[in-house]
Formats: C-alpha cells, sequence, structure tokens
C-alpha cells in the first residue's frame, strides 16, 4: 500500500518526468557502450508493419515519426489553450515565441556559416538551429513549481515555432522530394478536421480517425509527421460549455501520464543511442566542432535574448507573466539543447559521410549537455535569488 502511495505520488510530481527522462539517457548511451549495443541497434532497426499500406518501418522510425506525434499532440494542446484563453491570449505575449524562435534560428546558423564558409561542412549550417522540445521542457519540468507557467509556456511555444521552422528548412534544403499529392490529402485532412470544430463536434473519435489519415499521409508527403499532431491539437474544441471541462482539457488529461512516462522515456532510450568512437573527440576540436557546439550554447540563447530584447523595447511584445531577463537567460539555454532534431538535421546533411556524421553527433551531444547544464543552473540560480529577495 505504503508502495503504491509513494508510486502515485512519483507520477504526479511535475518533476518526476524530467527524472526519468535523464534517468533514461544515462542508460541509452551506457547500453550504446557496451557489449548490448549492437543488439540494442538491431532491436531499433527492426522492421514493424506491413507493406500493404506502405507503413512497414523500423522500430526507430514508430518512435520518432509515430509516437513523438502523440507529443506533439500534447504539446499543441497546451499551446492552444494558453493562445484561447491563458498566457498567450495576448498578442504582445504570443508574438514573443515566435520572435525569439526567429531569433534562436538565424544567430546559430550565421555562427555556423562563420565558421564554416568556404568548405564542404557548410552545408549543416541548419544543424544548430534546431531546439529538442521533448528535452528543453523536461530540463524546466526538474525544476518543479518554482517555474512560473508562463515561461513554460514560453519555452514550448518557442520550440514548437522552433521545429516548424526546422521542418521548413528540411523539406526546401534536405528533402530528396516532397510527394504533392499526399501534402494535397493532408490538406484535405486539416479542412475536415476545421469543419468538425465549426460544427462543433465534441466526441475526441470523430477528430482522432482523420487525425491518423493526416500523419498517415503528411507522413508519406517527405515533411516530418509530427507536425500532424500540432494541427490535430489546434482543431480541438476548447470552449464548446463554460460549466462542463473541454474537450481539450480532458484530451489533455488523458494524454498526460502515457506521454511523460511512457512515450518520452521511450524517446530518450532510442535516440540517445549514440556509440562513442576514435576520431569524435578530433572532431570537437574544429570549425565543424566549434560551429555546432558554439552555435547552440552561445548563438541560441543570443539570438533568442536579443531578438527578444527588441521587440520588448519597441513595445511589441512583453516579457512572459512574473518572470525575468535571468530567466529568459536559462530558458534560451536550454533552447539550445538540439539533440535529437540537430542529429536529424546533421545526418541528412552529410549523407553517405558516416565519419563527419558521427563528429556531428558528437558535437550536438556536449552542445546539448553544456546548454541544459548551464541552463537548468541560471533558472535555479535565478529563482533562489527571486525568491530570497521577497
Amino acid at each position: 500500500m505504503l508502495i503504491t502511495q509513494y508510486f502515485k505520488k512519483f507520477l504526479h510530481n511535475s518533476q518526476s518526468s524530467g527524472i526519468l527522462l535523464i534517468f533514461c539517457v544515462a542508460v541509452s548511451l551506457m547500453v550504446a557502450n557496451s557489449s548490448l549495443g549492437n543488439a540494442f541497434q538491431n532491436l531499433l532497426d527492426t522492421k514493424i508493419g506491413t507493406e500493404i499500406f506502405h507503413l512497414n518501418y523500423p522500430v526507430s522510425i514508430w518512435i520518432n515519426d509515430g509516437l513523438m506525434a502523440i507529443f506533439f499532440l500534447v504539446v499543441g494542446l497546451e499551446i492552444k489553450r494558453e493562445i484561447v484563453e491563458g498566457e498567450l491570449s495576448s498578442f504582445s505575449n504570443a508574438s514573443l515565441p515566435i520572435v525569439a524562435a526567429l531569433g534562436g534560428m538565424l544567430v546559430p546558423a550565421l555562427i555556423f556559416f562563420l565558421f564554416n564558409q568556404g568548405t564542404d561542412f557548410a552545408k549543416g549550417w541548419a544543424i544548430p538551429m534546431a531546439t529538442d522540445i521533448a528535452f528543453s521542457l523536461a530540463i524546466i519540468s526538474m525544476l518543479g513549481k518554482k517555474v512560473p507557467v508562463s515561461l513554460k509556456i514560453f519555452l514550448a511555444a518557442l520550440a514548437i515555432v522552433d521545429d516548424l521552422g526546422a521542418i521548413v528548412v528540411i523539406a526546401i534544403f534536405y528533402t530528396d522530394q516532397i510527394h504533392w499529392d499526399y501534402l494535397g490529402l493532408s490538406a484535405l485532412m486539416v479542412v475536415i478536421l476545421i469543419i468538425l470544430n465549426r460544427l462543433n463536434v465534441v466526441k475526441h473519435i470523430f477528430y482522432l480517425i482523420p487525425g491518423v489519415f493526416l500523419w498517415y499521409f503528411m507522413h508519406h508527403s517527405g515533411i516530418h509527421a509530427t507536425i500532424a499532431g500540432v494541427l490535430l491539437a489546434f482543431a480541438i474544441p476548447t470552449n464548446v460549455s463554460t460549466t462542463e471541462i473541454s474537450p481539450l482539457e480532458k484530451l489533455e488529461q488523458k494524454l498526460h501520464l502515457p506521454v511523460n512516462f511512457i512515450i518520452m522515456p521511450i524517446f530518450a532510450l532510442a535516440n540517445t543511442n549514440i556509440a562513442f568512437k576514435n576520431g569524435m573527440v578530433d572532431g570537437l576540436f574544429s570549425n565543424f566542432g566549434y560551429g555546432i557546439i558554439l552555435g547552440l550554447f552561445l548563438g541560441k540563447v543570443i539570438g533568442i535574448n536579443l531578438f527578444s530584447y527588441i521587440f520588448i523595447k519597441l513595445k511589441i511584445s512583453t516579457l512572459p507573466d512574473k518572470s525575468s531577463w535571468s530567466q529568459m537567460i536559462g530558458v534560451g539555454l536550454l533552447a539550445g539543447i538540439g539533440f535529437t532534431m540537430s542529429i536529424f538535421i546533421a545526418l541528412l546533411s552529410f549523407k553517405g559521410f558516416p565519419e563527419i556524421q558521427d563528429e556531428a553527433k558528437f558535437a550536438v551531444l556536449v552542445a546539448s549537455l553544456l546548454s541544459g547544464l548551464v541552463g537548468f543552473a541560471v533558472l535555479n540560480f535565478s529563482f533562489k535569488r527571486r525568491k530570497g529577495l521577497r
């Protein structure tokens, strides 16, 4: 009985999901660099599915494109709720994550390009642009209730915009072919979802069925399928009734625990599977490595805060409620956790060059660790300092 109570407390503690995710990162790295490494990689490469509907993919693809679409659905639900009735309901608040994300993409790309212009490595300019939304939110969740809701929402919204930007960059610069027929069918599913919303349909199943088809068509279009989760989230109604809990909040509550304690740990186990190889360290001390590390670790925080400062001074945007500039710096650092998205872009940038891919992976890992640790420390110090001033 006592164990059950502790387990329930753990599940409902806001810090627990972040702790579990960090644990899974450590386990994955240890397994990848042990005698079990090859067996684990073979498991991730094992194909599951059917050829009938062209749905026969490795386990890793099902995790990154399938399960993560559900994660993006939950994040999208939270952001929509805040846009309708919360922290992002005003233009000044909603505009800040967009301009911050823009700065957080441009400055890192510029830093990387300055280090690598005129070389074959220059085509990797988009590597430090990305933010791993899952890991950045996991780190900030470890600070618990000290973090203002507005700051969490700002980071989530920023990371969503950042990921959408990365998806556009991948589609334009790194996708061999976009299948416009599937993209058209995706648009049709979005139209159906909008119609359902306008008709005030409240049953989740009527949204989830076209949502699954949206994911299928988006996946086959050549564009990263996780965007389907965000599009589906924005179709779920929020305010059908003023007395009952909204369909959006009901779905968010249903998915909260499975996403935080099943999907995210699986994602961490599958994607931190980096085997350290000879020569990886050498890549850190090259213009290529410097471009990635400084782009993520410094470029992100500079770009996010510079653009935010300009727009706030112009009185177009406002700081998140109950937050400070020191906390914005901490959030900017957490946005430097590029991790899986940055690695994904690196793999696309240097297809057929496994040694360069390995160097990029290691540089991204180092930059993400630096960003996560320093970002956590800055935020923790800021919250303690503010508490001490009261």
